[in-house]
């Protein structure tokens, strides 16, 4: 039986590209149905108003590792594979510190910023140009800094079974739980949040 994954440039150009098509139009379609084509939705979770995001990309990880981890163990899926990005520490904190405050600032992050772009949002369009913008610079500052974003703790790929010295399944557990209390967390924050404001309007009122 063959494993997955599969190489799907096999299967020609046409049905490649309308493969990554369609793909790519059920995820805007799915953000925008959950409301993540509204920067004002996305940017309440650094301000602790709906924690929404947090719930939801959790969710979406966790039910992709899980199923990876099935299909490797029912022996489906090879998962040496499976593309996994490499592994670049001190590049991956500074992109990290730049996505969120973009994130912050602007509301978006590129895909969902893309999602409103297509709904023709004034902001979601603006944010785009920005990010191709910074697209643009940071490709003046890679002569500068090869060392820097290609070596500088580069670990290639590096997973957390490997790191933790764990299982697979050990691992999985270890995530699903993190996951649920991240839930429970996001929940309880909510709930502090709506008090919290509803104190100040009762407070405002008299």
């Amino acid at each position: 039986m063959t494993m997955a994954p599969f190489d799907i440039a096999t299967v020609g150009l046409w049905p490649e590209l309308l493969t990554h098509l369609g793909i790519g139009f059920a995820f805007g379609f799915v953000l925008e149905r959950a409301g993540f084509g509204d920067s004002r939705k996305l940017a309440a979770q650094f301000y602790l108003h709906d924690m929404t995001v947090l719930k939801v990309m959790f969710t979406a990880i966790v039910t992709c590792m899980v199923l990876v981890l099935w299909g490797t163990g029912l022996g489906w899926i090879d998962f040496d594979k499976v593309w996994v990005n490499p592994t670049y520490l001190w590049p991956g904190i500074v992109g990290g510190l730049v996505f969120g405050v973009g994130f912050v600032v602007g509301g978006y992050c590129p895909g969902t910023s893309l999602v409103a772009a297509a709904t023709l949002k004034l902001d979601g369009l603006l944010f785009v140009l920005g990010a191709l913008g910074g697209i643009a610079l940071f490709g003046y500052t890679i002569p500068g800094l090869e060392q820097f974003w290609n070596l500088s703790g580069n670990y290639g790929r590096f997973t957390l079974d490997e790191w933790l010295h764990l299982s697979l399944p050990a691992v999985g557990v270890l995530v699903v739980l993190m996951a649920l209390a991240m839930f429970s967390a996001g929940e309880a924050i909510e709930r502090w949040r709506r008090r919290k404001l509803a104190a100040l309007g009762q407070g405002d009122a008299s």
